[in-house]
């Protein structure tokens, strides 16, 4: 987390910027009371969390590979649409675990404590086409220190779409609803362009050596990616007769889990009652600021634990903003207490089922 000094260079107290209008109601006093607060529910998680949370996300691997073994082993026998029916079913389910309460959440260190080199955001790589070293440098290092501040957050439209009024309209938002659509089953591929910042090159803001050193790294992880789904599961389905059925799958797990991983971030970040922040307003900000950010930047989804456990706890997402290096299987205990503190303080706490927030967001690309 970047936090900006609050004072000047001649030692003086920087006059406080704006606060958010959700946020107007509350002194600077009680700003920092709230961080204290905020500090105290994360002090608390970091202190019993063990053997207990270790035992869950080694139990989530172990599911999600024997839903990956036993999904492309059906697909050798795909010809036989029950078997290409479960295999693509179970492979799906296999990509969704992976990408979202695993991969994402192992590559933010919030299992790093375990001290296991297997499970670990130094050496772990996802199953999504983005690498994760480039993926952790825009999603991790830029994005959740600049949540949702207008200039600073490129996750704000991801710089295709505009979905904040506040963002000047050009004659081509005309087609964020046609972007939008076409981007979910190939979200995957959506991220790992957008991570190579190639905004920030043609800005003359990142060297050619390095946007290279990216394109590699890209085209490693698709040779990897492509050899598993396209070609080996493929060829091996093909002694059976079954090769183009089980390509087939395989193109449709992976646009399955897209849609699903898009449906869930656009929820998180973008549904009505997710507030942006001026460059200005973050001057001077303080730990409490920044959380009041977090909370006030960010909508969970409602539902079953089940449904918190397919979206990677991202359903969560005002709790994974405030805490993104804790457990994700802690959050559902943490948003209990994070909710009664919004209550206290007079803060709206941004939530809904599914189909609402999935409604909101897609009502708001049409909107702007």
């Amino acid at each position: 987390m970047t936090v900006i000094t609050p004072f000047l260079v001649d030692g003086s107290r920087r006059p406080r910027p704006p606060k958010p209008e959700t946020a107007a109601h509350l002194t600077d006093a009680q700003i920092e009371e709230l961080g204290r607060e905020l500090d105290a529910v994360r002090a608390a998680v970091i202190e019993v969390r063990g053997a207990e949370d270790a035992a869950y996300i080694r139990r989530v691997i172990a599911v999600q590979r024997s839903l990956e073994l036993a999904g492309r082993t059906a697909l050798l026998f795909s010809k036989h649409k029950p078997a290409w029916v479960a295999g693509t079913g179970m492979l799906t389910l296999a990509k969704i675990l992976e990408n979202m309460e695993i991969g994402h959440n192992v590559l933010h260190g919030q299992w790093d404590w375990m001290r296991d080199p297997d499970i670990h955001s130094t050496t772990w790589e996802w199953d999504f086409v983005t690498p994760a070293k480039a993926w952790q440098h825009t999603h991790n290092d830029l994005h959740h220190t600049w949540t949702n501040v207008l200039g600073k957050d490129r996750d704000v439209g991801y710089n295709i779409f505009r979905v904040d009024k506040d963002q000047p309209w050009q004659w081509w938002n005309l087609g964020n609803p046609l972007y939008n659509a076409l981007l979910a089953p190939v979200f995957e591929w959506g991220i790992a362009i957008y991570d190579l910042e190639l905004d920030e090159y043609r800005a003359g803001k990142k060297p050619k050596a390095e946007l290279v050193r990216g394109l590699k790294a890209l085209g490693a992880k698709f040779v990897k990616q492509a050899a598993k789904d396209y070609v080996a599961t493929p060829a091996a389905a093909s002694l059976t007769g079954s090769g183009r059925q089980a390509l087939a799958a395989t193109l449709t797990a992976n646009a399955v889990r897209n849609v699903w991983a898009h449906a869930v971030i656009f929820c998180g970040h973008f549904p009505e009652g997710a507030d942006t922040f001026t460059e200005e307003q973050i001057e001077g900000e303080t730990r409490g600021d920044w959380y009041l950010r977090q909370m006030l930047g960010s909508a969970n989804i409602s539902g079953s634990k089940l449904m918190h456990l397919m979206t990677g706890n991202l359903s969560h997402q005002i709790e994974h903003h405030l805490f993104p290096d804790l457990p994700s299987s802690r959050y559902a205990e943490v948003a209990v207490k994070v909710r009664e503190i919004c209550g206290r303080y007079g803060l709206p706490y941004t939530t809904g089922p599914l189909p609402k927030q999935v409604g909101s967001a897609w009502a708001k690309i049409f909107r702007l």
